[in-house]
């Protein structure tokens, strides 16, 4: 397992601000992504890692004090038998760092750049991302991480027919000021389709008290939406210490039609060499 700290020389480029915990969250896609090649590697023949909100590619604590790696650069940095990366960002200055910073220290790597919204980006996805037929098998873990809501439930579902395993960090902003009820009201539209049915909404809000029931029951519809187009799932639960999100712990969710969740997770927990708890 590699160290997350870059050893990038600064570039004077863009970094991410990030809480400390975010560092923490790395390594477990790290531990993810790991657990899932080995798990694996016997069965397949060749794996592809998608990221669908790269962001820069680095992340700083303080005035740039600790710059580390996000999740594309981790990924590329990790000596793994992936033959293809695929890395999607939305803003265009980001995406051009992130462009700037694989062509300068990762030449080697297979990496495909594509610029856009994962939800305007489906066709591209599937076109450079090959699908298991025949005797060929192609596994693809596919990260969605956009500390928000904006991951349309729909995309999900069009890329798991395309053979696509998913990765989910349950993280957004939810504290006092961003609150359930911001969004209920503010981002109603933006939750409808993170869930995928407007009927969601209904279960979602009844008797519904504060950010921490919204929170869990949010999780428990969104994972139990996932199981019944077709995918079984593993939830792991990490500790959490921050003024964005204001809550004691947050989810992360493995979700896969093809394969065992439960095994992967299996070697995450190795990897921590601690136990999950559940977030009850």
């Amino acid at each position: 397992m590699i160290a997350l700290t870059s050893t990038f020389q600064d570039d004077g480029f863009g970094v991410t601000a990030a809480e400390p915990w975010v560092k923490q969250k790395v390594q477990i896609i790290q531990q993810y992504l790991s657990s899932f090649v080995t798990n694996l590697v016997s069965r397949v023949d060749e794996f592809t890692f998608v990221d669908l909100y790269s962001g820069n590619g680095l992340y700083s604590l303080g005035a740039r004090r600790e710059i580390f790696y996000g999740s594309p650069l981790m990924a590329l940095a990790q000596d793994l038998p992936i033959q293809r990366f695929v890395f999607c960002e939305r803003d265009a200055d980001q995406f051009k760092v992130l462009k700037i910073r694989v062509n300068r220290n990762f030449r080697d790597k297979n990496v495909i750049l594509l610029e856009g919204a994962p939800q305007d980006l489906i066709q591209k996805l599937t076109l450079y991302v090959p699908k298991s037929k025949n005797g060929y098998k192609s596994a693809v873990l596919c990260l969605c991480d956009p500390f928000s809501l904006d991951l349309h439930f729909e995309t999900v579902l069009k890329l798991m027919d395309h053979g696509f395993n998913f990765l989910v960090p349950f993280t957004f902003a939810l504290n006092e000021r961003v609150n359930f009820e911001h969004y209920l009201v503010d981002s109603r539209e933006k939750l409808k389709r993170f869930l995928g049915a407007s009927s969601d909404m209904n279960r979602l809000e009844q008797d519904l008290e504060g950010n921490t029931q919204f929170y869990k029951r949010l999780i428990r519809i969104y994972e139990n939406n996932l199981l019944s187009a077709g995918l079984n799932g593993s939830t792991s639960v990490h500790k959490l210490d921050s003024g964005l999100m204001e809550m004691p712990a947050y989810y992360m969710g493995l979700f896969s039609r093809q394969f065992s969740t439960k095994s992967i997770q299996q070697g995450v927990i190795a990897a921590q060499h601690t136990q999950f708890e559940l977030f009850a």
